[in-house]
């Protein structure tokens, strides 16, 4: 009778049936409301819009996330099988994000490599000072490399079940990450051309800003899990999330190469 009556509470399949959540709809409209915010406080509007955004956005994950944690670490609901699914799921991912900086790409040799009449055919244009390569942009290449490095170094350390190894270079990771973001700053703030500048400023600021806000991305992204190893939640053959974590972190390294060399060095030269 028993077996019977908890018979419904199981399940003879590897497979996750989510559960209806709120969390979805949520994050959806925030994001929504972030980007009509940023509009309007780009036109002068106040930043009210924005920020109820930004604050509902960061409220939504943090939910979302919380509900992901509980089914993958305490439910058991994140079986083999699933997790085969989500790493397919965040390769995906990362091949949208690639044609995406694609796009961007496209853009500024389309416009680099053969300079219209109207920016006085030259590159960059006339009357634009383009920022050095080996200045900040160096230096971020080095902490970027340098973070790379840290995190296959934690990602190692967990797989052998060395934690304190697996918190050291996670840690390490989300400092030079910050540090990047940081720096960046400084260079937006002290650069002497803005987006509107021409295609040179338009091409540069969404090239490197949408990097930036990748790293930013990523930086959430690995705390999360850094987060998880802290409180016991990953164990050296269950890190779906922390490898995910980490493959979008060399993604981001690439890019940043692949950025340094054309828009830093080759573009302002």
């Amino acid at each position: 009778m028993l077996i019977n009556i908890n018979r419904n509470l199981f399940q003879n399949f590897p497979y996750h049936l989510v559960s209806i959540s709120p969390w979805p709809i949520l994050v959806s409209f925030s994001l929504l409301s972030l980007t009509l915010g940023a509009v309007l406080s780009m036109h002068g509007y106040g930043d009210f819009t924005f920020l109820l955004g930004l604050a509902s956005t960061g409220l939504g994950m943090l939910l979302w996330f919380r509900d992901i944690i509980l089914e993958a670490t305490y439910l058991g609901c994140h079986t083999t099988q699933v997790q085969k699914g989500l790493t397919i799921g965040v390769i995906l991912f990362i091949v949208s994000e690639v044609f995406a900086f694609l796009s961007v790409f496209w853009a500024f040799f389309h416009s680099s490599l053969s300079p219209s009449i109207e920016i006085g055919g030259v590159w960059p244009p006339q009357g634009i000072e383009a920022l050095s390569a080996f200045g900040i942009p160096l230096l971020n290449t080095f902490l970027l490399l340098s973070s790379g490095s840290t995190i296959t170094y934690g990602h190692h350390a967990l797989i052998k079940g060395d934690r304190k190894g697996a918190i050291i270079g996670g840690l390490l990771t989300i400092v030079l990450a910050i540090i990047f973001t940081a720096l960046q700053y400084v260079e937006y703030f002290n650069a002497s051309f803005t987006i509107t500048d021409s295609v040179f400023g338009t091409t540069f600021y969404a090239s490197t800003g949408l990097h930036g806000l990748h790293v930013i991305i990523g930086t959430i992204f690995i705390a999360v899990g850094f987060y998880r190893i802290i409180n016991y939640h990953l164990t050296n053959s269950h890190h779906i999330g922390y490898e995910a974590s980490i493959l979008y972190w060399h993604f981001v390294d690439v890019v940043w190469l692949f950025l340094f060399i054309a828009v830093y060095y080759w573009g302002g030269n």
